[in-house]
């Protein structure tokens, strides 16, 4: 792809491409915008990856965010979404320049004890994860009625059948199409009838509470908008889909949309809450209860609309959890991957697949399942694992052995790090938190 046809947005050209000359840049700058065509047949990693985030335990704690604090935390998603975009970046152009998934980075660059340790957490915290999937598909249909003795059997199957017996293509096509779901967001929060003037100055305009109830839900917002599978799908779905550093400008732009689009949702599900049950006093546990609650204050068809936005978010995620793990843990161990591969060439990444479905379904099954202690844990797991795999990423980003020409600027790096370090000290905040919390009797909503 010659540079001529590289996305054109002089917002974005200065700071998107550190490794093009001075000159390059004037030229990218003054020509027309990205063929409409090629953004389509790149369409998936970015978008998928930043909406998966948006999970059962997302949508509950945005919701809990918005029971719980109205809009005063809504300016902090601002700073999120441009953390969650250098990070989504990184992994993406890894992906293309390399042709490898992050584990096999690891693996290579710092050997193999540190890639058994972040593979053995990552299968811990995803498998934890994966479980409360497919507790949000139950209570999303148990909103209407069905039993999950119906529903977690045969949304575990169609899962797995799409997978294993679909192309990358067809699965890429069904979990975009599950996205869709999540435009159910902003018409619950229309449907709320918000002070849209407020919205906006929180927006905009931080604000502060110290006691432990408020950073708390500051520490879970930020554990729950960037996870590590979605650094580890975005890569691996690069890979697998056969894009190279040619075609990456177009990745890179739709890394961005979507990012921007999952934290959009993010924001119109607290919006939707804080109108709502913020303003008559009401606490939730679950999106489940967000979704009951929204009935009598803004009508049935909101109540409606999240739930439904909760079905395709777990839907979405329970199919990206265990993509995402099989991926990475077989080819950390060098073993065939992908699902452009059949069962039978790539038997390992298969097995492990299907296990996760089976066991996060099957403990799903289980009667008086304890949701809100485990999305806890899953949230304190992923919260220890993501500040060393930051690390990983910005130091493989950032090499030029590993990078070539495509590695990060300086003032790239500046805001990697950066991303890095205050990540990590939340993670630490969470742990102290999630240990204090508990003698203030604080709950995680999510």
């Amino acid at each position: 792809m010659a540079l001529r046809d590289v996305w054109r947005a002089p917002v974005f050209q200065w700071v998107a491409y550190p490794w093009i000359t001075f000159r390059d840049r004037i030229r990218v700058t003054f020509l027309r915008r990205i063929p409409f065509a090629s953004f389509l047949a790149i369409l998936g990693p970015g978008m998928v990856a930043a909406n998966a985030g948006n999970d059962a335990g997302g949508i509950a704690t945005y919701a809990s965010v918005g029971a719980s604090y109205g809009y005063d935390l809504l300016w902090m998603l601002v700073l999120i979404t441009v953390s969650l975009i250098v990070v989504q970046e990184m992994c993406a152009r890894m992906g293309a320049v390399t042709g490898k998934g992050l584990s096999e980075l690891i693996r290579e660059q710092f050997g193999p004890r540190w890639t058994v340790f972040a593979m053995l957490t990552l299968l811990i915290a995803n498998g934890l994860t994966t479980i409360s999937e497919f507790a949000g598909i139950a209570a999303s249909f148990e909103l209407a009625g069905i039993s999950r003795y119906i529903t977690i059997p045969i949304s575990a199957a169609l899962i797995w059948w799409l997978v294993a017996r679909g192309s990358y293509q067809k699965v890429e096509r069904v979990f975009l199409l599950m996205t869709l779901a999540f435009f159910a967001y902003p018409i619950s929060a229309v449907l709320a009838h918000p002070n849209w003037l407020v919205v906006a100055q929180r927006t905009v305009v931080p604000s502060f509470q110290m006691n432990s109830g408020y950073i708390f839900m500051f520490v879970a917002t930020v554990g729950t908008t960037i996870t590590p599978y979605m650094q580890v799908f975005v890569q691996s779905s690069v890979v697998d889909k056969g894009i190279t550093a040619r075609e990456y400008p177009y990745e890179r732009f739709e890394v961005i949309l979507g990012s921007i689009f999952s934290n959009v949702v993010a924001l119109f599900i607290i919006v939707a809450t804080a109108a709502t049950l913020y303003v008559h006093h009401i606490t939730i546990n679950t999106a489940a209860d967000a979704a009951l609650a929204l009935v009598p204050l803004a009508g049935r068809f909101a109540g409606l609309l999240f739930g439904i936005g909760l079905l395709g978010a777990s839907m979405l995620a329970a199919g990206v959890l265990p993509l995402a793990t099989a991926f990475s843990l077989t080819e950390a161990f060098g073993w065939e991957k992908g699902i452009s591969l059949n069962p039978n060439e790539a038997p390992a990444f298969y097995y492990l697949f299907t296990a996760l479905i089976v066991i996060g379904a099957f403990v799903t099954l289980l009667p008086g399942l304890p949701l809100i202690q485990l999305l806890l844990v899953v949230q304190v797991v992923n919260g220890l694992l993501l500040p060393p795999l930051l690390v990983f990423i910005v130091q493989l980003a950032s090499d030029p052995s590993v990078m070539g020409n495509y590695r990060n600027s300086f003032g790239f790096n500046v805001l990697a790090w950066g991303t890095v370090i205050v990540v990590g000290g939340l993670a630490i905040l969470l742990l102290v938190v999630t240990v204090v919390g508990p003698m203030f009797g604080l709950a995680l909503g999510g």
